[in-house]
């Protein structure tokens, strides 16, 4: 499929949602090579084409207080395009986000811990308390608006419908109409009145209520019987539905539910001040009750591990999914083979231009059709693993690199024989990886063991030899082994003497690095 480009920056690369608002794609910023969502309005869904003057101004304007809620909670705003190519199109530029919506954990048959909803609730409020001191109201909160990433952060997804709470500005609304999803819409919203932070918290009793149960606060047949029971029915309360239910949270959500917004908290502190007791408390255990936890995310980490590093688990896995067969018996059709030579071509083409995180995605896209297709250790998958994973290490990400160029390396040892050259570069670059991520123990034995298997099949002067014996000194040099490093070095400078010449570049860097090493101690 062609790439769509606007602005001439944001490449729109695939269609990822869509709504009512238009659709949202996932691309890149090609001038600082990472992952983008673009949401792309469609103002005929709106307002007439003859309103798009007044329309984008609108878009703008909410772009911008968007952008002005400061929290991790809200993903970034990067910017707002109005296409220069056409009339009818407004670009919203966001941070691209990784995670499932919360309604995939919604589960009347499995509920999740009541830590686990406390701290979803709890994140959901910190971000509505910072949007709604603005002020903006989000309008339509909901399962689907609520992003679980894979740490356990919460995401509140959708801000572009949200109205400035000032006089004098005109809403996108069409006067007289709801504005929100009907499950989730407080009985002001519903009879079109004024809509206010408290109608916010109309939704998240909703959606509380709908986590902790697994069933909707109301479920009429239509769009009409829900609205009235919104206006007009007591919610069932919770402990009825679930019994482990403590009874201040089942209070806590009926006073969300309240008909009347003056009747809710306060504010969103208030309620997250009232879903504290049930967040576990910094240094607290691993939350751990309900079957399905090890699939989830931990949304109580933030709350039991306040500002922690980040996790050392976190990692690409090194491998594809396993393909059907072993090898490839054949060659790869002519449709699969035009897309790797595709691949291969447009990745080098931003390799280029050092868009490394772009190039990367552009191979791992036709590495799973490949696997699924050519076998898990075809030459030609193997070929694109290791092209991805070297794109990968000269992007800096040592990383997500690493386990692959030692996936690599096994795979080319069976297939190819371990004394084959892609063996020994994948050898090299995970002993270069592991140097980047500061495990130099580990790389200098693993770049010692390299240099003797190549010096046993060709010499200890081979053009990779000698780029192994320089590593091994930089990093004898590192540990501060002046003595070690400068035997290393001082052969490594006779050898290059005699191969490259003293006029040679790396000749007269290794040069200058034995004047360094022999400089006495300063007094």
């Amino acid at each position: 499929m062609p790439v769509r480009t606007i602005a001439d920056r944001y490449e729109l690369t695939e269609e990822i949602g869509s709504g009512g608002m238009g659709t949202i794609w996932r691309g890149y910023d090609s001038v600082l090579d990472r992952e983008v969502a673009v949401k792309a309005i469609r103002p005929d869904m709106l307002l007439s084409p003859e309103h798009i003057a007044d329309l984008a101004e609108r878009f703008r304007r909410e772009a911008r207080v968007t952008a002005r809620i400061q929290h991790h909670g809200v993903p970034q705003v990067y910017d707002a395009v109005l296409a220069a190519d056409s009339a009818d199109r407004l670009y919203l530029v966001m941070q691209y986000i990784e995670g499932r919506n919360l309604r995939s954990y919604i589960d009347p048959a499995d509920p999740p811990p009541i830590a686990w909803a406390a701290a979803i609730g709890a994140q959901i409020a910190t971000v509505l308390s910072h949007a709604h001191a603005i002020p903006v109201v989000h309008r339509d909160l909901k399962p689907d608006n609520v992003l679980v990433t894979d740490d356990g952060t919460v995401k509140v997804l959708d801000f572009g419908i949200a109205a400035i709470l000032r006089r004098g500005i005109t809403r996108i609304t069409v006067t007289g109409s709801p504005m929100g999803t009907s499950r989730y819409m407080s009985p002001e919203q519903v009879n079109a009145a004024q809509v206010t932070p408290q109608s916010d918290l109309y939704a998240l009793g909703c959606v509380l209520h709908e986590l902790l149960s697994g069933t909707p606060v109301f479920n009429g047949g239509s769009q009409y019987e829900l609205w009235k029971q919104h206006i007009t029915a007591d919610p069932e309360p919770l402990r009825g539905l679930r019994p482990d239910v403590p009874p201040e949270l089942e209070e806590l959500v009926l006073d969300l539910l309240a008909k009347k917004p003056e009747q809710r908290p306060a504010d969103a502190y208030a309620v997250y001040e009232r879903l504290l007791p049930f967040l576990p408390p910094p240094g607290s255990p691993v939350l751990a009750t309900s079957r399905r936890l090890g699939e989830m995310p931990d949304p109580t980490l933030l709350y039991r591990q306040p500002n922690a590093p980040r996790r050392r688990t976190r990692r690409q896995p090194p491998v594809p999914a396993p393909a059907t067969v072993p090898h490839a018996p054949t060659a790869p059709p002519t449709r699969l083979r035009d897309a790797i030579d595709d691949a291969l071509k447009l990745s080098t083409e931003l390799l280029g231009a050092d868009r490394f995180a772009q190039a990367a995605d552009v191979v791992k896209a036709v590495i799973g059709p490949a696997a699924r297709m050519l076998g898990s250790e075809s030459p030609d998958l193997l070929k694109l693993r290791f092209h991805r994973a070297l794109i990968l290490f000269l992007g800096g990400d040592s990383r997500t690199a690493l386990p692959e160029f030692d996936a690599l390396a096994n795979a080319y040892a069976r297939t190819a024989g371990p004394s084959s050259v892609r063996v020994l570069e994948s050898r090299r670059y995970a002993a270069h990886c592991r140097a980047n991520l500061g495990q130099n123990t580990v790389a200098l034995d693993q770049f010692r063991r390299l240099l003797y298997d190549v010096a046993t099949a060709d010499s200890h002067a081979s053009e990779l030899a000698l780029d192994i014996r320089y590593s091994i000194g930089m990093l004898l040099l590192s540990a501060g082994d002046k003595a070690a490093a400068e035997n290393v070095f001082e052969s490594l400078y006779q050898d290059h003497l005699v191969i490259n010449g003293p006029s040679d570049e790396r000749t007269r860097e290794i040069a200058g690095l034995l004047t360094r090493i022999r400089l006495p101690p300063s007094p």
